[in-house]
């Protein structure tokens, strides 16, 4: 996430967040005892439509799931823990992909075979009664836009935009862009996928973004969220015929600051587009003082229940289609089973009960998803047990 953004953002929030009236107890959500839970900050319903089913999975690497061994430990330890969602990345940021036939793709050499056989990858999740989802990264994107200087964000000069860390984006106004990342999506909507999320749905960050220079020259808010818009439009077009769910994720702090925060990404008017939104909400990534915290990454239980809080509050009626990863993983500060449920269960408390878990290196902490020898969910409303934390 861009430090900048978060930096600017946290000033003006760290002073002006104020918690809601307390209100009913949120459904079936268990956490250890020394859980910490902030006073005061009130429990929103979220209602979801009856097709809506509970999801709660976690994030696979591209080549993760091509690992035959890989796939059969994770499938084993998702079904223990009471998981039912895989997202499998399918394209990073780099630029790298891994679904076959796609030209630009074999043209430019993005194309990596860290999955052989994508339908039967596919295919063995869903056997075991796994909701499967094929993430795309779209718009940051290093190695296209070094192979094609012609579809990269540019500087005044005319030479290839790179962040803070060196890497190139291609151009999020350019319809080329569009039409490529769509035929990935197709092609692993032929796979069997049920579901495709797209990432980076956004313009660049994390550098000198003044310098930025794209092939529409009035470039602005207004023009950036009009363009994501209009992509996620044709997303729709192409895909819903080929019946799978579209998503996408989004920077956390989006949940309370919908001002675009440079990007584009307004989180009310995305959701509108889409079936289900995924705000990134991993703690570690939360700047000192954001929501008056001191540490974010210290308290994820009270930073992911401000988040929610926030994001329930401004998308209303379509707060259901909220879907948030959370952070299995250390940066900073080392993360325990209790960290992790944490988050699950501040989430919860506003009604947000859908959820994806991120680690880097698919090493999930299993035993944060069981409490008494039972998955973290109740299955129905019937089954649920009141939280044991004081």
């Amino acid at each position: 996430m861009g430090m900048l953004i978060h930096f600017c953002a946290s000033l003006l929030l760290a002073t002006a967040v104020q918690a809601a009236e307390p209100g009913p107890e949120s459904p079936a959500v268990f956490v250890s005892s020394d859980a910490a839970r902030p006073e005061g900050i009130a429990t929103a319903a979220v209602a979801p439509p009856p097709w809506v089913k509970p999801l709660h999975g976690v994030h696979l690497t591209g080549w993760g799931a091509g690992s035959p061994k890989t796939r059969k430990a994770l499938i084993r330890n998702m079904k223990t823990a009471g998981l039912n969602a895989v997202v499998i990345a399918l394209k990073e940021y780099d630029g790298y992909m891994f679904v076959r036939g796609v030209p630009l793709a074999h043209e430019t050499g993005s194309y990596v075979n860290a999955i052989s056989d994508l339908p039967a990858c596919v295919r063995e999740f869903k056997d075991a009664g796994i909701y499967t989802i094929g993430r795309i990264v779209l718009f940051k994107d290093n190695h296209l836009a070094r192979r094609r200087p012609d579809l990269a964000v540019h500087t005044p000069g005319g030479g290839i935009w790179a962040n803070a860390k060196g890497v190139a984006w291609v151009d999020p106004y350019c319809r080329e862009i569009w039409d490529y990342n769509l035929d990935i999506a197709s092609r692993a909507a032929a796979a069997g996928f049920d579901e495709i999320q797209f990432d980076y749905v956004r313009f660049p960050s994390d550098g000198n973004v003044r310098l930025c220079r794209y092939c529409r020259p009035n470039h602005s808010d207004s023009t950036a969220k009009e363009n994501l818009a209009a992509f996620l439009t044709l997303a729709r077009e192409r895909l819903n015929p080929l019946g799978v769910k579209l998503s996408i994720c989004v920077f956390g702090m989006t949940t309370t600051d919908d001002s675009g925060m440079g990007i584009g990404q307004h989180i009310s008017d995305l959701t509108r587009q889409v079936d289900f939104i995924s705000p990134m909400m991993y703690p570690s990534h939360y700047h000192k003082g954001i929501y008056g915290l001191k540490s974010p990454n210290r308290e994820p239980y009270k930073t992911i229940q401000y988040g929610t809080r926030d994001a329930v509050t401004r998308l209303g009626e379509d707060a259901w289609r909220l879907r948030p990863y959370f952070q299995d993983f250390s940066l900073g500060f080392h993360y325990h089973a209790e960290q992790v449920r944490a988050q699950i269960l501040a989430a919860a408390r506003q009604g947000v009960t859908n959820w994806i878990l991120w680690n880097p290196r698919n090493r999930y902490t299993w035993s944060a998803l069981r409490y008494n020898n039972q998955p973290i969910y109740a299955p129905t409303p019937h089954q649920r047990k009141e939280d044991p934390s004081p």
